[in-house]
């Protein structure tokens, strides 16, 4: 596996030639008036008026997705940007003379498919400092009497020019592990708020995965590295490094079990109270192997589009930014083909920091040559 230690890692991975194009980026500009740009002010605050560059290191910490790094990574991530063009441009007949809420907006790449397939009018929303840049974005784009843009929270905004209800609600609203800093509590808000009956979400189903892994090299690298640091026992770490998942790009060589959905969740029926996962799971041997780890992913969908439009984040599906999330366990199973490894697995969203999440995975094998009984706790904070 390409290695990362931990989600902020993505950030610091941009070689040096591309840092210095971002830091480039229009640097003999003037200063805009935000005031004189804003073309919807509701839902704003004053930790959000400044303009990108006026904006302090602090600033900066506070308002991450003002980064152009972070926008960056997204729109070069293929899989992503390129599946919702698809949803979007080849469906136009979804879109024409549609009102459109898009959620999140970022720099507006996804308001700017939807105009492009004949949106009446697109509604952009975006929390964060890069808006300013949206603007400009779309305006030399020339969409700007087409796209509107809202700077705030959707809990917070109201919809411009009398409108109640909208008829598409577009939105990339999955974390890390699906739900690590997702925006999934927003839709549903929006949803119920804003949301014509009879109106689709994109994407509108999300299905979680799990799947077993052969993984003895890395996990001895990660984990037994401590029992000896620069000749130190630091092996009280062990116990603690085990216990916070690892986000990152799982070679599909490893599986050596099937692949089990966890749990599926509808965008357009699900609660506040749906937002967790409670699962038993069956993985049965594809070869005879160990197996050091679980892996999760997801696979989100489109089902308003006609032909089948899926983003997949599995283990050989390509690339995404989202990657996979490791679970190792303290020891291993040895497991022959065709055999099974059964447990359950919960995961627990903090509804009001979608940045800690909860899991347990507790399981039991009984195999030919091993068996194993194993409790494990694991949490993603940030």
């Amino acid at each position: 596996m390409n290695r990362l230690s931990s989600q902020s890692a993505e950030n610091k991975s941009l070689d040096q030639e591309s840092t210095k194009k971002i830091a480039s980026f229009e640097p003999k500009e003037e200063k805009m008036n935000t005031k004189e740009n804003h073309q919807i002010t509701n839902g704003s605050h004053d930790a959000v008026k400044l303009a990108p560059e006026d904006m302090t290191s602090k600033d900066y910490y506070l308002d991450s997705t003002a980064h152009f790094a972070v926008h960056e990574e997204l729109l070069k991530d293929e899989i992503r940007t390129k599946t919702f063009r698809n949803a979007i441009i080849n469906n136009r007949h979804l879109f024409k003379d549609k009102v459109v809420l898009d959620i999140g907006c970022g720099v507006g790449i996804f308001s700017l498919f939807a105009a492009k397939a004949g949106a009446k009018l697109v509604i952009a929303v975006e929390k964060s400092n890069v808006i300013e840049y949206a603007k400009r974005i779309i305006r030399a784009n020339r969409y700007d009497k087409v796209i509107k843009l809202i700077r705030g929270k959707i809990e917070d905004i109201e919809l411009p020019d009398g409108i109640e209800k909208v008829d598409i609600i577009i939105a990339e609203w999955m974390g890390y592990c699906l739900f690590y800093d997702s925006m999934i509590q927003s839709i549903i808000y929006a949803r119920d708020k804003f949301l014509k009956p009879d109106g689709l979400i994109f994407p509108d189903r999300a299905t979680m995965y799990m799947v077993g892994i052969e993984d003895r090299d890395y996990k001895e690298d990660k984990v037994e590295w401590w029992s000896s640091v620069y000749g130190y026992n630091m092996g009280c770490l062990k116990n603690y490094v085990m216990r916070e998942p690892l986000v990152d790009t799982v070679d599909k060589r490893q599986i050596c079990t099937d692949h089990f959905p966890l749990k599926t969740f509808d965008l357009k029926t699900m609660t506040i109270d749906d937002i967790s996962i409670d699962s038993k799971f069956r993985l049965r041997a594809l070869r005879d192997d160990y197996v050091h780890a679980f892996v999760t992913y997801f696979v989100v969908e489109f089902t308003a589009c006609p032909q089948r439009t899926v983003i997949s984040t599995a283990p050989g599906a390509g690339y995404t930014h989202w990657k996979q999330t490791v679970f190792y366990f303290p020891d291993c199973a040895t497991i022959k083909f065709d055999e099974v490894l059964e447990g359950k697995f919960t995961c627990k969203v903090n509804l009001e920091n979608t940045k800690k999440l909860n899991f347990n995975i507790d399981f039991q094998f009984d195999g030919e040559i091993s068996t194993l009984q194993s409790k494990n706790q694991y949490f993603m904070k940030g």
